[in-house]
């Protein structure tokens, strides 16, 4: 159910990237802190339990700031 809901959360920012390249900061931006806080909670676990914890958190926190990139940049290459 996480992994649908993070890849929602991804096309929305892809795409409010793409059309508000400006607004679509915040949203990215409060979804990474998020997340971030996913990852803090999960690595407090001890041992290799934290590392495993966390990964989730960490790598979703990346995807969405992928996503984020990638619709400013691809709005950026377009002609008009």
């Amino acid at each position: 159910m996480m992994v649908v809901g993070i890849v929602v959360v991804c096309v929305v920012i892809a795409v409010l990237a793409f059309f508000v390249p400006r607004l679509s900061r915040h949203p990215q931006n409060g979804t990474q802190r998020t997340l971030g806080f996913g990852s803090r909670a999960g690595s407090k676990a001890p041992g290799s339990l934290g590392r495993l914890l966390s990964k989730p958190f960490s790598s979703s926190s990346r995807a969405v700031g992928r996503s984020g990139s990638a619709g400013r940049r691809a709005r950026g290459k377009m002609p008009f």
